[in-house]
């Protein structure tokens, strides 16, 4: 018999590694992830953080540890994944979401922050995927990675974005996602990605208070910028059986700004 609906998006039993859990769209993620069932540990720099995080997902119900990391540094990313496994003995899923910005115009963007961009949002999501991989999902048969890419992979900016190489960066976990997806699907191993749009955070703040909230939502055909549990359906999607047949694949959830053409 097929299973119901409320089975299909279960993940009771399931574990879940979220990297930049502990703030913004890292603790929506995890949130989710914990409200359908799955056993969270949260990583970000921060161990103050992570405390405060975990803290509240706690008083919600969920199972949750932490660890504190670097995911710009490989030793400390090796780290957290063996630590992971460790602790909860293997990792159903993952979600690549530590992240950095950096804005300046392209003429005179320093190759230092170039190279802080790349290495956390792009070079941390492959050396943690992989190592997760080989060490928990590809002998199993089974895992879900989910990368936070953004609509700002999917194109430019209007000219008073200065942010070259974070969509650079952005664009990569796209076609990483494609890429990994689709030598992985042997591995019955899914790799999607949610491209969030504008949503309040401590990562966007200066853009929105440059632009202004109201101007960044009529930019949207829903007239709205994201809120705190608009990532949680499409999160607990690919990370549970419902999403089983779906490998990848990216969706922006950004209330319709990427479908808008014509400026």
């Amino acid at each position: 018999m097929t299973r119901t609906i409320q089975q299909l998006f279960d993940l009771t039993g399931k574990t879940a590694l979220v990297t930049g859990g502990s703030r913004g769209l890292g603790v929506q993620l995890a949130q989710a992830l914990g409200e359908a069932g799955a056993k969270i540990m949260l990583s970000s720099r921060k161990a103050e953080d992570l405390e405060e995080s975990a803290a509240t997902l706690k008083a919600a119900g969920i199972a949750v540890d932490w660890i504190a990391a670097d995911c710009a540094k490989e030793a400390d990313i090796r780290m957290l994944a063996d630590e992971t496994i460790k602790r909860f003995g293997h990792v159903d899923i993952l979600v690549n979401n530590a992240g950095a910005a950096w804005g300046a115009p392209a003429e005179d963007h320093p190759v230092e922050a170039w190279d802080k961009v790349m290495n956390l949002n792009i070079r941390g999501y492959f050396i943690l995927s992989q190592h997760i991989a080989k060490q928990s999902m590809i002998a199993r048969r089974s895992g879900r990675i989910i990368n936070v890419a953004s609509i700002a992979g999917l194109g430019g900016n209007p000219p008073e974005m200065t942010t070259v190489a974070y969509n650079t960066s952005k664009g990569a976990v796209i076609n990483f996602t494609r890429a990994l997806g689709c030598e992985w699907g042997k591995y019955n191993i899914t790799v999607n990605a949610i491209c969030p749009g504008f949503f309040p955070s401590k990562m966007t703040v200066g853009t929105l208070k440059a632009l202004g909230e109201e101007k960044l939502a009529a930019h949207a055909p829903l007239l709205r910028l994201g809120d705190d549990e608009d990532l949680k359906g499409l999160c607990v999607l690919y990370a549970s059986d419902a999403g089983k047949h779906i490998t990848a694949q990216w969706l922006a959830v950004d209330g319709g700004v990427s479908a808008v053409t014509g400026g």
